[in-house]
């Protein structure tokens, strides 16, 4: 849910900043997107867009370094030759799969590990790629790779997937939500059920997808379930500043928002962390940019590399992490600075601010972490669903069986879990992380449970 795809602007219409938009071509498939965070973005521009958002300008000189070492065999020259004739290229994309340099840069890490070092990615973005393209069997054995908490379907409280429910059946709310939240079990039942059982539940693509539903249907409450890291922020506070300056009565939000620095620090100071370095979330920091990193990476002596998401990237991330951790560094580098500027997105973050205000989270099987969420600020509170309606509060999470809590803290893995592919299936899930398209469990059943 925190992955955004790179396309090329080839049109831009309107000038009003709230509702400016492009269309934008994805290897030929074009899309509508806003372009209210990156206001700079022109005609012939590549943008990366997360839920129907331009978030970030691709900066086309920045990062990329690996990519233009010399093609030094023939079948390196070959490969690429043929990428290159390929119909549909998808730019910063493909080139970021280069068999050659992955292979080279896997070598690397080989040749600059000399001890153990445990590594986590934040990201379930980064840990689907790890999995499916079988990077971590191309490192060293003395190479660990961990799973972080960065899937916000996974993280997401029993409580307000309960809520989200009663919105659907005992409200008669319509209860938009991104797909990947509908089949992720409550203490009760999912929104799928609901949805069997009469709720109206929609999945849409962003959260303006909403707005538009709510100003079809002005008899019906409509709320959106606003899941989602600071990469998803953006575009859930831009629906409610929509829906204020349309004066769209029957839309609210209910807000489910977590950010990832506080989860670092809570992983690295838990008595039973064995986390020694992070690939952070590359699209997070596209919004949020690298200041709040230092302060972590210095406290828990812990290097942070800031990465994207391709084959490519994510070796990059490791052999710079590595390098730090045998040299006994703890620093943030940016190796992915085709799209993140240190000071992150300016326009992204004040439309953040304007709505949310920070508070704490219940993450759903590690528990309370403070201030490590946002929340609807009062100015806006006739759009938080969480004051318009009377909703039941929860007396616990039920987890069961399911250790996603320590699998999203690096602690265990999901083949260490007894029920994984078992009693626990996509089909039929136990937890969260076998849900979601950015679960660990997903992508190790997808992947390697065969």
């Amino acid at each position: 849910m925190c992955l955004a795809v790179p396309g090329k602007v080839i049109e831009i219409q309107g000038d009003d900043p709230l509702l400016r938009t492009a269309r934008v071509s994805f290897a030929g498939v074009i899309k509508n997107v806003s372009l209210t965070c990156a206001p700079e973005a022109k005609l012939g521009d590549y943008v990366l867009v997360h839920v129907g958002v331009a978030i970030s300008v691709v900066d086309q000189k920045g990062g990329g370094r690996n990519l233009f070492l010399p093609e030094t065999d023939g079948r390196t020259r070959r490969t690429r030759a043929v990428a290159r004739r390929r119909r549909h290229v998808m730019k910063y994309v493909d080139e970021y799969r280069d068999a050659a340099l992955v292979r080279r840069l896997a070598e690397a890490v080989t040749r600059a590990t000399t001890r153990p070092w445990t590594i986590m990615e934040i990201c379930g973005g980064q840990t689907h790629a790890i999995v499916k393209f079988g990077l971590d069997d191309l490192l060293p054995k003395n190479i660990t790779l961990v799973h972080g908490p960065g899937c916000p379907v996974c993280v997401t409280s029993a409580e307000l997937i309960d809520q989200a429910v009663e919105l659907a059946l005992r409200h008669g709310a319509i209860l938009c939500s991104f797909g990947d939240m509908l089949r992720v079990p409550g203490n009760t039942i999912d929104l799928l059920t609901a949805k069997a059982r009469g709720g109206d539940v929609r999945i849409v693509y962003s959260p303006l997808d909403a707005v538009t539903i709510a100003l079809e249907n002005p008899a019906k409450q409509v709320v959106f379930f606003a899941v989602g890291f600071e990469t998803t922020a953006p575009a859930n506070a831009m629906s409610v500043l929509r829906a204020e300056r349309e004066h769209v009565g029957n839309f609210s939000i209910l807000t489910s928002h977590v950010l990832v620095p506080p989860a670092m620090r809570a992983i690295l100071g838990a008595a039973d962390n064995r986390v020694q370095g992070f690939l952070a979330a590359g699209h997070v920091c596209t919004i949020m940019g690298i200041g709040e990193y230092g302060p972590i990476a210095r406290e828990f002596n812990a290097p942070i590399i800031i990465t994207g998401f391709e084959p490519v990237d994510i070796l990059e991330g490791i052999l710079l992490c590595v390098k730090q951790l045998e040299s006994g560094r703890a620093e943030v580098e940016n190796a992915y600075s085709r799209a993140v500027k240190t000071e992150g997105n300016v326009h992204a973050r004040k439309i953040v601010e304007q709505v949310f205000e920070i508070a704490d989270r219940d993450w759903r099987g590690i528990g309370v972490i403070p201030q490590s969420g946002l929340a609807v600020k009062a100015a806006y509170a006739n759009y938080d669903a969480s004051r318009r309606f009377t909703l039941t509060k929860a007396t616990g999470d039920a987890v069961g069986e399911c250790i996603s809590g320590e699998i999203m803290r690096g602690v265990k893995k999901p083949l260490h879990c007894p029920a994984f592919g078992t009693r626990c299936t996509p089909e039929h899930p136990l937890g969260a992380p076998m849900v979601s398209s950015e679960g660990a469990c997903a992508a190790y059943y997808r992947y390697r449970a065969r």
